[in-house]
């Protein structure tokens, strides 16, 4: 994959979402904001899809949105494949309801041969007024392409 942060990130969100029904469900109105190399920062407002029998941000949606920034941001980095979630954990701080705009930043802090760590934050709120909802670590397994192998 080619292009700037940005480019590389929104090429494979594009690539993915078509595939996943429960990002289409969920993510049918997040934007992609910015990218830079391994660090993403995305919106989403909080729809009734997104909302717990209280009336809060679910958690289930929450670790969907951990699962999904910490493949975007690996993204950033240029790889088209993102690999699949070996572990997420997520630290659930507040909540967030019907209408909240929720601001996700996504960041790589390593990735290797074959793993990649990341965390995300999920915040409710605009500007100085952003308070914590929820944040996670999400461990990838990557496979960086490899040569082929010769042929005897």
């Amino acid at each position: 994959m080619s292009g700037t942060p940005l480019e590389s990130a929104k090429a494979c969100w594009t690539r993915i979402q078509s595939g996943s029904p429960v990002y289409k469900f969920f993510f049918e109105k997040i934007e992609l904001v910015s990218a830079e190399h391994g660090s993403i920062v995305a919106k989403l407002p909080v729809t009734e899809n997104l909302l717990n029998s209280k009336q809060g941000l679910h958690g289930s949606v929450s670790a969907t949105i951990v699962d999904w920034a910490g493949g975007i941001a690996i993204a950033s980095t240029g790889m088209e494949k993102t690999g699949v979630s070996t572990d997420i954990h997520v630290s659930y701080v507040s909540s967030a309801k019907l209408g909240d705009l929720l601001t996700i930043e996504g960041k790589v802090a390593k990735v290797g041969r074959n793993l990649g760590f990341t965390t995300v934050t999920i915040y409710k709120g605009e500007g100085d007024d952003q308070q914590v909802v929820a944040h996670g670590t999400h461990t990838k397994y990557v496979l960086r392409d490899q040569p082929p192998k010769p042929t005897s």
